[in-house]
């Protein structure tokens, strides 16, 4: 950071924990106009801390617009990205946050398009994308497509997270007011972030494939599975506001908590 207070147009919000090279594979696909965006690293306690020029060192950048953030301890995802967005919050001025994930891969236009968007659509307080999910050495790849339009959206909501992570964009006037990632949600603070924005704000996904996102089996998602899905139907349970998509809802949820994750990515491979 050069000084307290500098304007930028987009924040693209990125922790990590343990993935140098992940992060370097990400932020080499991170395309958008220089001085207008700002790269913010959480580095939620690596066991080898990294600075500006390990990130930079085999890449082709030689300069990229990134500020680092070194937890001591790692503090979990959701610490993570709450103290990312107090950072915002007391030291630049930013309309637009973005989230990206080690490993993931942005389309170069995606920071555009999706800016594009939100300026033509004032409205919108969270923008997704569709998406490819893809395992390291694309030996297994497939595209998740949802419903692009509002009340679309919160009917799928029920049934699944409609708004990849990776792939959002949302306007942090919105999420300040509403206090940040839940931290009561454990493996699901964005689903219940997504649910509260949806709540206040008109939301909307773009149909195009803008983010590539790695399917890694030791993730979150897939090593605290049951953990995931309980806090999933909490989160239904207490935001839906339709009695019988909740009960489905909830139903789907579980039985998901049965079926091994492994059936589901094959399933998921024939598709």
């Amino acid at each position: 950071m050069n000084q307290p207070g500098q304007h930028f147009q987009l924040c693209i919000l990125m922790p990590c924990y343990n993935n140098l090279q992940g992060l370097k594979k990400s932020l080499q696909s991170i395309k958008y106009d220089k001085g207008k965006y700002l790269i913010l690293i959480v580095d939620d306690g690596s066991e080898q801390p990294f600075n500006k020029e390990d990130i930079l060192h085999d890449t082709n950048e030689t300069e990229l617009p990134v500020y680092i953030i070194r937890l001591l301890n790692n503090g979990g995802i959701t610490n993570a990205l709450n103290t990312g967005l107090q950072w915002i919050k007391d030291n630049i001025v930013c309309p637009y946050v973005a989230r990206l994930d080690c490993g993931d891969i942005c389309d170069p236009h995606r920071f555009y398009v999706q800016l594009e968007y939100l300026r033509v659509n004032p409205y919108v307080g969270l923008l997704g994308s569709w998406c490819w999910f893809q395992k390291p050495g694309k030996s297994f790849k497939f595209k998740y497509r949802v419903p692009q339009h509002h009340e679309q959206i919160k009917r799928e909501m029920y049934f699944r997270n409609a708004f990849i992570h990776p792939t959002v964009i949302f306007r942090f006037d919105i999420v300040e007011k509403l206090g940040f990632y839940p931290a009561e949600y454990p493996h699901a603070e964005d689903y219940a972030l997504f649910w509260e924005i949806m709540n206040v704000a008109p939301t909307a996904i773009l149909p195009s494939y803008l983010v590539v996102c790695e399917l890694n089996g030791d993730g979150i998602s897939s090593a605290n599975r049951i953990k995931q899905l309980h806090s999933r139907l909490v989160i239904v349970r207490n935001f839906g506001h339709t009695f019988g998509l909740k009960t489905l809802g909830i139903l789907k949820i579980k039985i998901l908590m049965k079926i091994p994750y492994s059936f589901i990515l094959s399933a998921k491979k024939l598709m």
